[in-house]
C-alpha cells in the first residue's frame, strides 16, 4: 500500500506531506523494465508528483512534471490526479552509469544538469498554468524545492528516495516528504525547521528502519506538535483508453491519418503503460472520413 499522509503543525505555521510510494515505484518499474539509475529517476519523479497533486483543489485537476535534461535519459515525464495516483514515463528506459562520487546511482547524470523543469498545472481553466525553471541540480528533489521558491514564493524543503538492490536492479524501498511553510510562519519557525532537519537520516533509511508517513512526518519536524489532515492511498495507475487514442488519433489531421491509412494497420502504445492499441486500415479510413466533415 502507498499511504499518503498529510500534516499541520498545531500552531498553523507548517505543511507537511509524506509518503510511503514503494509499491508505486516497483509498479513503475515493472511496467518500464527501468534500469537501476532510470528507476531511481522516474520513481523520485513520480513521488514527488503524487505529493504535489494531492495539493491540487478540484476533483479532475491534474499536474504535469516533466523534466528535459541533457541526459541521455531525458525526458522524465510524471502526471498526478488531484488524489495523489499517477503514471510516468522516461525517454530511454535502459541508461546505465557508473555511481558518482558519493556511491550514489547517478540520477542527475542521466537527467542531466542543464535544462528545464516544467510544472504545468490543469485545473479546467481555458489555458493550463505552466511554469518552467532551469534545472537546479537534475536530483530531483532539489529542482522541486527550486520550483517552489522561484515560481510559486512558497518556502519548501522536498526529500525524495528510491532505494534498489544493485544486483537484482529491483526496487526495495521508495518514498517522499514535502514540507512548506504557511504565510504564518516566521523567522523562529524557520529556525526550528532547519534545526529538525540537520541530522535527519535519508527517506528510504527511515522507511527500512519501519517508520511509517506519519512517523517521517513527526521525525523530520521533531520542535513542533503535528496533527494528521488525512491519508490517501496513492497508486500508478494510467487512465489511457482506446477513446482518448482514437481522440488523439482524429488530432493528427487529415494528412496524418491519409498516411496511416496506407499500412494494414496502425499501432500505438501508450507511453505511460505501454498498453498496445491496434486500428485496422478500415478503422482509419472511418476517422478519415470524419475528420473530413
Amino acid at each position: 500500500m502507498n499511504e499518503l499522509v498529510r500534516m499541520i503543525s498545531e500552531d498553523g505555521t507548517l505543511y507537511v506531506l509524506a509518503l510511503n510510494s514503494t509499491e508505486m515505484v516497483k509498479e513503475m518499474q515493472n511496467i518500464h523494465g527501468t534500469s537501476k539509475v532510470c528507476s531511481a529517476a522516474l520513481g523520485r519523479l513520480i513521488t514527488a508528483a503524487s505529493m504535489m497533486g494531492v495539493l491540487l483543489k478540484g476533483e479532475n485537476d491534474t499536474l504535469t512534471l516533466k523534466i528535459s535534461g541533457n541526459g541521455p535519459a531525458s525526458p522524465v515525464v510524471a502526471v498526478s490526479n488531484s488524489k495523489g495516483s499517477v503514471k510516468g514515463y522516461i525517454g530511454d528506459r535502459n541508461v546505465e552509469l557508473p555511481l558518482n562520487n558519493k556511491g550514489k546511482l547517478d540520477v542527475s547524470g542521466a537527467v542531466g544538469k542543464d535544462g528545464f523543469l516544467t510544472v504545468i498545472k490543469d485545473l479546467g481553466l481555458r489555458e493550463p498554468y505552466c511554469a518552467q525553471i532551469p534545472i537546479a541540480s537534475g536530483e530531483i528533489a532539489e529542482d522541486i524545492t527550486a520550483y517552489y521558491a522561484v515560481s510559486e514564493q512558497t518556502p519548501t524543503v522536498c526529500a525524495l528516495g528510491v532505494l534498489v538492490d544493485p544486483d537484482t536492479k529491483d526496487v526495495l524501498l521508495a518514498g517522499g516528504f514535502l514540507i512548506q511553510l504557511l504565510p504564518t510562519a516566521d523567522e523562529n519557525t524557520i529556525s526550528l525547521v532547519e534545526k529538525g532537519l540537520e541530522n535527519i537520516q535519508p527517506v528510504t533509511t527511515m522507511l527500512a528502519n519501519g517508520l511509517t508517513p506519519e512517523d517521517i512526518g513527526r521525525a523530520v519536524l521533531p520542535e513542533f506538535s503535528m496533527q494528521v489532515l488525512d491519508r490517501e492511498n496513492v497508486e500508478y495507475k494510467c487512465d489511457c483508453s482506446k477513446e482518448r487514442v482514437t481522440a488523439a488519433l482524429i488530432g493528427a489531421g487529415e494528412d496524418g491519418l491519409r498516411e496511416m491509412a496506407e499500412d494494414e494497420q496502425t499501432e500505438v502504445v501508450c507511453h505511460f503503460c505501454n498498453k498496445k492499441y491496434i486500428f485496422p486500415r478500415e478503422d482509419i479510413l472511418k476517422l478519415l472520413k470524419e475528420a473530413s466533415k
